[in-house]
């Protein structure tokens, strides 16, 4: 069961230095907890070599990446591992029921899950780091399609690469978003040194007007 982060699940909420008031904070742990009992998280993750072909421009397996923001991000790494994880189905329909009988819970549902697909993406990175420093790697912080101007349409090279379809039953719409909803794909650069700065998600992100910063 994911533990659900209720300061995080806030702050997507729209909170900014505030907090809700009893009757959402007894709204929020409902729904945090059929969230649990709903959830069911699935992830894969793989290595590939990569390469730096120029300044904005990298390889992994057969893909060319064009992402000035990517490349800063992978200076120095001679691997990538390729991360994919979802909360299934579950969440997805728990959030269709409400927005069709209370919206209010549909909101609370949407920012609860978001909170709790980044914490069980921190434990699958968690793993990730681990492997990699029993062979003597370093992990660079996970970067999602999307982030900067990494191009959200790279979804679909990541889930063909790790076949998420057939091993997560995670799958990629025409216009590149995730489902289920409450997934993820990122990239987690390796590297034989490690580096002393390990931003990752609102603070590696260029785009500084998003209602969800940090």
């Amino acid at each position: 069961m994911i533990e659900l982060d209720r300061s995080e699940a806030i702050r997507y909420m729209g909170y900014h230095g505030t907090q809700p008031d009893e009757a959402v904070q007894a709204s929020l742990t409902r729904c945090g907890e059929a969230l649990q009992q709903a959830a069911e998280p699935k992830s894969i993750y793989r290595v590939f070599p990569l390469q730096h072909i120029d300044a904005q421009t990298l390889e992994i397996a057969d893909v060319q990446i064009h992402s000035k923001n990517l490349a800063r991000n992978l200076q120095g790494c001679s691997e990538v591992c390729l991360m994919a994880a979802t909360l299934g189905i579950g969440p997805d329909r728990l959030i269709a029921r409400a927005s069709a009988v209370r919206m209010s819970d549909a909101v609370i549902y949407q920012a609860a899950a978001a909170a709790m697909v980044e914490t069980y993406c921190d434990e699958v990175n968690e793993c990730i780091r681990q492997e990699a420093a029993q062979r003597g790697m370093y992990c660079r912080p996970r970067f999602s399609p999307g982030y900067g101007d990494f191009p959200i349409a790279h979804q679909r090279d990541f889930s063909r690469l790790l076949d998420t379809p057939r091993k997560i039953g995670l799958t990629v719409t025409e216009s590149c978003l995730l489902a289920p909803i409450k997934s993820v794909t990122a990239v987690i650069g390796l590297s034989e040194t490690p580096q002393p700065c390990h931003r990752k998600g609102c603070e590696e992100c260029g785009k500084t007007d998003c209602a969800y910063r940090r």
